[in-house]
């Protein structure tokens, strides 16, 4: 034998056998001693922490966005319905439960049949545990070596992780950590993303479907490419009716169905309530600024996998978008029809007073560049995403043009509070997050037009005046105010007219809210929006009695509560609780609600009469005659000076909303005062949203709400003649006032 041994044709080769085995071997200790870089110990293993998303959540529980880096939410071994663990087993890993985490009679068969026999049918050696190790720590670039050293590495931590935690909990931790299409990580994201169902209510097509994406995540994507992935779903199947998982009828049946999907975008830019979840995000850092966790560390929103369960209604919040958008779309194209040629976004010079206030404009003048050579760069044309109601489209276009293009749409603002708590029910901050970032629920300020005008009134009922007190509907000019002399809408005027408060209200009439105001003081008025909880500044001036100051939809929203919350204001809010991963209760939230009233049970219950006046016979009647809407709705149209602004507030008993309607820039109003007003232009998106609504019998307990019954008092006081005239001896000998001085106070 020894001499066997000695010969050169055996010597040779043994030693360089030897010596292979013994490199190998010595690759192998440098790896698994840490020369490539440190692997995680048994004890690092044992306690495994991912990141996850943080969750947001609308009252009834139902996702509605997520806050992350990796789109990831952790699930139990009970979540796993048993054919989507097959399907992962039958697809991935089919002797699963009998290795160690390294399947050597895999890695024999990929070596000699993909390896030396070139058969691409034959396999991956990868186990489920192999491949959990590369979704925990990931690969790193060693040059040549790189493919070689990754896989030895991710076999030490497989072993290393099939010694410590049972297959069971290996499978929990490989669902929750996969990589699925559209930077999604764990099976439950991915089920709700893709299906808009948990992990549990999997059917046995969309687990396949899902396993079928993990052999590459972009190329059976079944959002961009559903015949490809229904192809590698279907492969999938047939692996489980190889292995014995599922009968072949059952997989023949299920194959004769395509892929359905119910996508859901939790991106930030897409899906419900882009702008809510944006604000809610602002506010939960400010809170979790103020909280530590267990170790003294900060949270981390977009890791930490923070449950907020916030008061947003779900079914509500979809009905209003979709009104919205119904309404916004056919107004749009009114509004650009209206115009014509002579559309003032095609003005130049409008056009390049904008373009001149941009960002991009100001930084290449600060360097030194000609405002010739700032549009000629401007005026290149490149391919841009662009919003139009009929679809988004891409085109090629200037910066110039995109600026002028975005100049002609309306946007919107819409807030819907309960008013005894100030919960946020339907929050829209605008047309279009993707396009329109601006929120004009949290930002914007516009003039609030004639829905301040109860404020007016309803000081002046809390200071005393009657519901039946009569003013003339004439215009009056103010000569200590630059011979200011206030309009009516209408162009026809009565100069011997005179409306009772209610009629002037509801009929929205200017001349008689600023006699109102003039007769209650600046003071009280201001005082009494005060108390309604209004803290923007204010102009304290005669021509606030036509709301010519701008005020946040949420404290108009806030304020109007009052009316159906005992004469107390209310404080919107978002957010009603915040958990921890586990489910440990990190902060709650009550409802901020004043406990001094702000006016009188009479005043009231005389202002909700008078704005149901605006609702039945005013300038909201078409409520009732154009909507059909037989609710118990009270409510106020608004709108400003030149058509800027429309708005509308409507109050229902459980139910306090309002929705403004304009252009972004302020240069830019409606054409005509009937496509402009509120009634035209804010009103609808209401009236739509009710309507569907009342369809809906789980909204009965806020559609079917009653106001509270008048007093005997107030019905006696409200119980006068809408209107009269002046008689034909006051016409006669009175002196007809036309100029006079405001009052100070």
């Amino acid at each position: 034998m020894k001499q066997f041994l000695q010969k050169k044709w055996v010597k040779w080769p043994s030693l360089g056998l030897g010596i292979i085995v013994l490199g190998f071997i010595g690759f192998y200790l440098s790896i698994y001693l840490g020369a490539w870089g440190k692997l995680p110990t048994k004890q690092e293993l044992g306690t495994l922490k991912q990141a996850q998303a943080t969750q947001v959540l609308a009252k009834d529980g139902q996702l509605i966005g997520k806050y992350y880096i990796y789109d990831r939410q952790p699930i139990t071994y009970a979540d796993l319905p048993e054919h989507l663990i097959n399907a992962l087993i039958a697809t991935e890993d089919v002797r699963f439960y009998e290795h160690d985490g390294v399947d050597n009679k895999s890695l024999l068969r990929v070596f000699f049949k993909s390896i030396l026999l070139r058969d691409k049918s034959s396999g991956g050696g990868s186990t489920i545990t192999l491949q959990l190790a590369k979704n925990l720590y990931g690969r790193k670039k060693y040059r040549i070596f790189s493919t070689v050293i990754n896989k030895l590495k991710e076999s030490i931590i497989a072993q290393r992780i099939e010694e410590i935690y049972t297959k069971q909990e290996i499978l929990v931790l490989y669902f929750n950590t996969v990589p699925f299409p559209d930077n999604t990580y764990g099976i439950e994201s991915a089920a709700q993303k893709f299906f808009n169902k948990t992990t549990s209510q999997l059917t046995l097509s969309q687990s396949a479907t899902l396993i079928g994406t993990l052999k590459a995540n972009h190329s059976y994507n079944p959002r961009l490419f559903p015949e490809r992935s229904q192809l590698r779903r279907d492969v999938v199947l047939k692996q489980m009716v190889k292995y014995g998982y599922i009968l072949s009828q059952k997989a023949d049946k299920t194959m004769s169905k395509s892929i359905a999907l119910d996508y859901q975008y939790f991106n930030h830019d897409l899906g419900l309530a882009p702008y809510f979840r944006e604000e809610v995000k602002k506010e939960l850092l400010k809170i979790m600024e103020h909280h530590k966790k267990l170790d003294g560390n900060d949270y981390d929103i977009y890791n930490d996998g923070l449950v907020v369960y916030t008061t947003l209604d779900f079914k509500m919040q979809a009905l209003a978008e979709e009104a919205m958008k119904e309404h916004l779309k056919s107004l749009q194209k009114q509004y650009e029809t209206s115009y014509g040629d002579q559309a003032p976004w095609k003005d130049k010079g409008l056009l390049k007073n904008i373009i001149r206030k941009q960002k991009t404009y100001k930084k290449w003048t600060e360097e030194g560049l000609t405002e010739s050579q700032i549009l000629d760069s401007l005026s290149k044309e490149k391919e841009i995403e662009l919003f139009e109601w009929s679809g988004d489209s891409t085109k090629k276009v200037s910066s110039i043009d995109s600026t002028q293009h975005y100049l002609k749409f309306l946007n919107t603002g819409m807030i819907a509070v309960a008013p005894s708590t100030g919960a946020v029910q339907v929050y829209i901050g605008g047309i279009d997050y993707r396009h329109f970032k601006y929120d004009h629920v949290s930002q914007s300020k516009r003039q609030v037009g004639s829905t301040f005008k109860p404020f007016v009134y309803t000081a002046a009922i809390e200071d005393g005046m009657k519901p039946c007190t009569y003013f003339s509907t004439k215009s009056i000019t103010y000569t200590d105010l630059e011979d200011w002399t206030p309009k009516n809408s209408s162009k026809e005027e009565d100069p011997y007219l005179n409306f009772s408060l209610e009629t002037a209200l509801s009929q929205s009439v200017n001349t008689v809210a600023v006699k109102v105001l003039n007769e209650v003081g600046i003071p009280k008025v201001v005082d009494q929006v005060r108390k309604l909880g209004i803290t923007d500044s204010l102009s304290e001036k005669p021509a606030m009695a036509l709301g010519t100051d701008g005020i946040p939809l949420k404290s108009l929203a806030g304020a109007y509560a009052s009316f159906v919350n005992e004469s107390k204001p209310v404080t919107p809010f978002y957010i009603t609780k915040i958990e921890d991963k586990n489910g440990n209760l990190i902060q709650s939230f009550e409802p901020k609600i004043k406990d001094t009233l702000a006016y009188s049970a009479y005043t009231r219950q005389v202002m909700l009469q008078m704005m149901r006046a605006t609702v039945n016979k005013g300038t909201a009647s078409r409520i009732r005659n154009s909507y059909k809407l037989n609710n118990d709705i009270a409510g106020k149209t608004g709108t400003t000076q030149d058509n800027k602004d429309g708005w509308f507030v409507g109050i229902t008993p459980k139910l306090v909303t309002v929705t403004w309607v304009g252009n972004d820039n302020y240069n830019i109003g409606f054409k005509t005062t009937a496509m402009g007003q509120g009634a035209n232009t804010a009103l609808p998106i209401f009236a739509k949203l009710y309507q569907e609504m009342n369809k809906d019998a789980s909204f009965d307990f806020i559609t079917k709400a009653k106001f509270e019954k008048l007093t005997e008092e107030i019905l006696d006081d409200l119980d006068c003649k809408p209107e009269k005239r002046d008689s034909f001896l006051k016409r006669l000998f009175s002196k007809k006032q036309k100029k006079k001085k405001f009052r100070k106070n």
